[in-house]
């Protein structure tokens, strides 16, 4: 992937979030003719404006000066590789989810770190109405091209967990093997956000990697994760409704070395009564 320059950045990712100058620039009430400078390269954001300017275009401040990340690195250079480096089936929480809320309508789904699209695509050939980010633009270069391929609409952008935070509502918010990212510090927050902004009568189903002393680590960015002690996703979700709640420890090959897993998994609905 070309490493963009600042404007470039700007540029690109206004656009795919549907904004024109002008909306953007009211966004950080400035003038569009700033905006316009910067994405054609006669000036740049002021160090102050960074943060303000990362937050309205879902990206860290690092990615608007043209840095990438270790984990975007590495994500990149998997999904750069031929075929599907986590394959075409779907996920079982697609399953689980869709016995509690079938797809008798359109209901909004947003799923958070959806790499090459395989979920997504998925729950949108079954008649979900679907939102699906990822950090990864290789990632998503095959998620669109698999969601055209079985002739779906799904809305991909290219977004950071550490930086994103819904701003609409959705009936189910899905995320798989991603919330290890996520600090200690910000993860009760981050689900208050993700409760905050699922409809009543809605479903998040989340799965997390949790720490055990018998799993040991593979290589340095694993050891690098921020793994989650058993119980802790399940805790942030005691006032809804669990469908689903389990721990279980799976062996995978990824990468293309064996090892094991462990891995909470919940699926919670949010009820009417605590929705009032």
């Amino acid at each position: 992937m070309e490493e963009l320059k600042t404007g470039e950045v700007i540029g690109r990712r206004r656009r795919e979030l549907g904004m024109t100058q002008s909306q953007l620039a009211q966004r950080l009430n400035i003038s569009f003719q700033a905006v316009s400078k910067w994405e054609n390269g006669t000036a740049y954001p002021d160090i102050a404006m960074l943060p303000k300017l990362a937050a309205a275009l879902h990206v860290t401040a690092d990615a608007l000066l043209g840095y990438r990340s270790s984990v975007e690195a590495d994500y990149d250079s998997r999904y750069e590789r031929e075929g599907y480096y986590w394959g075409l089936k779907p996920n079982r929480m697609c399953y689980e989810m869709m016995q509690v809320l079938p797809p008798v309508k359109p209901y909004r789904v947003l799923d958070i770190g959806c790499g090459e699209g395989k979920d997504a695509v998925f729950l949108a050939k079954c008649g979900y109405q679907v939102t699906a980010f990822d950090l990864s633009e290789p990632g998503l270069d095959k998620a669109k091209r698999l969601a055209e391929h079985n002739q779906v609409q799904v809305n991909f952008f290219r977004g950071d967990i550490l930086d994103y935070r819904p701003e609409r509502e959705y009936d189910v918010i899905f995320s798989s093997g991603v919330f290890h990212f996520l600090p200690l510090e910000v993860r009760g927050e981050f689900c208050a956000s993700l409760k905050e902004h699922t409809a009543a009568g809605g479903l998040n189903a989340l799965n997390v990697f949790v720490e055990k002393p018998f799993l040991r680590a593979q290589d340095a960015a694993e050891k690098a994760r921020a793994l989650w002690r058993s119980g802790e996703l399940f805790g942030y979700y005691h006032d809804w409704l669990f469908h689903s709640c389990r721990e279980e420890a799976f062996a995978c090959n990824s990468g293309g070395k064996p090892h094991r897993h462990c891995m909470d998994t919940v699926i919670a609905q949010k009820m009417e009564e605590e929705a009032e």
